[in-house]
């Protein structure tokens, strides 16, 4: 990925908003999510240093994780790229708002934040909409292709990182996957609507999918409108 592919305009501001609970640590396609998800930002992190951008960091759960301000710098960059790798939250859960509101009180000036997340879940209409108002949000959400239909493997025992609970389920039953896979095109319907309405650019990247390509298409879009 060359580095003038994921730029706007010379001189910015970009902040890496990362989500850091427990639910990105699945994956059944060579890689887990929070894998992914620590490449994406790596490599938008050495675009944007490329680009002589100030680069800055925000890893959040339920609550903020840690934010390192933006600064310009290899030195800097290098310490980011530590960080990602070897980050461990304190907390399991997830509140997207939480990192969206420490977002617009930190970051006085415009910038570009790209939210890296799984998006999984709900009630934070508002806070972006408020930090997109201030700032040009870009979500990339990271998926596994397991999350949206489920595989007919008999009586399995599930585990949500997030809660701390475990319980049996039956796949072979026609009715549990079918509601499984209405669960998840309800979220995903829902959240394309929330990002439509408020004018927020995407990339939908799955693990094992090669990344370049979403993220080339994503900034093509972006650039056709500067």
């Amino acid at each position: 990925l060359a580095p003038g592919q994921v730029r706007a305009s010379p001189g910015l501001t970009v902040m890496l908003v990362v989500d850091v609970s427990g639910s990105n640590e699945f994956g059944t396609r060579q890689q887990l999510k929070e894998e992914l998800m620590t490449e994406i930002a790596a490599v938008l992190a050495f675009s944007a240093i490329q680009n002589n951008d100030k680069v800055g960091v925000l890893f959040f759960s339920d609550k903020v994780e840690k934010f390192i301000p933006p600064k310009k710098g290899k030195s800097h960059i290098l310490r980011i790229i530590r960080e990602l790798i070897d980050f461990h939250p304190q907390s399991q859960q997830t509140n997207i708002s939480e990192g969206l509101r420490f977002l617009s009180n930190a970051i006085k000036k415009k910038c570009i934040a790209f939210v890296i997340s799984d998006f999984l879940d709900k009630d934070f209409e508002k806070a972006l909409r408020i930090a997109s108002r201030k700032h040009d949000i870009v979500a990339v959400r990271v998926y596994d292709q397991r999350e949206s239909e489920l595989p007919n493997v008999g009586l399995v025992k599930v585990y949500n990182k997030e809660s701390g609970k475990s319980m049996w389920i039956d796949t072979g039953d026609p009715g549990l996957r079918s509601n499984y896979s209405s669960n998840w095109n309800h979220h995903e319907h829902k959240l394309n609507q929330v990002f439509k309405k408020l004018g927020i650019d995407t990339a939908n990247i799955s693990t094992g999918e090669n990344y370049v390509k979403p993220l080339v298409n994503l900034f093509k879009v972006r650039e056709s409108r500067f």
